[in-house]
């Protein structure tokens, strides 16, 4: 099948195709990598243990939203002719989305600390 695929991408080869297939591995395997290692490792040095779990799954959604969001971002206009789909403010709609996503974070954690018996009682 992917034999198949690559017979059926020959005729419409184009430099944006080959900078796809490029540069997308070579950024993250030299930019997104190390820099999500770096803030793993951060996290798991500063961020006190009660907060870290939460802390990790909102940096994974935040990651989510934000990858699902950079085409539309980047060209906004780049979409069908759908017209409800493309006149949006999608800056405002990813803030949005992040902040509910780090509100949840702040009131799982805290909500779990509270059913959490203290080890001084």
């Amino acid at each position: 099948m992917g034999l198949w695929g690559a017979v059926l991408v020959l005729p419409v080869v184009s430099v944006d195709l080959l900078l796809w297939f490029v540069a997308g591995p070579i950024v993250h395997d030299v930019l997104l990598a190390p820099l999500f290692a770096g803030l793993g490792l951060l996290i798991a040095r500063w961020v006190p243990q009660p907060w870290r779990a939460a802390v990790q799954v909102g940096g994974t959604f935040t990651g989510v939203l934000v990858l699902l969001a950079v085409p539309l971002l980047w060209r906004p206009f780049a979409g069908g002719p759908n017209p409800g789909l493309v006149d949006r403010d999608y800056w405002t709609g990813l803030l949005v989305a992040v902040g509910v996503v780090w509100l949840g974070v702040l009131v799982t954690t805290l909500a779990g600390r509270r059913k959490r018996p203290h080890a001084d009682r």
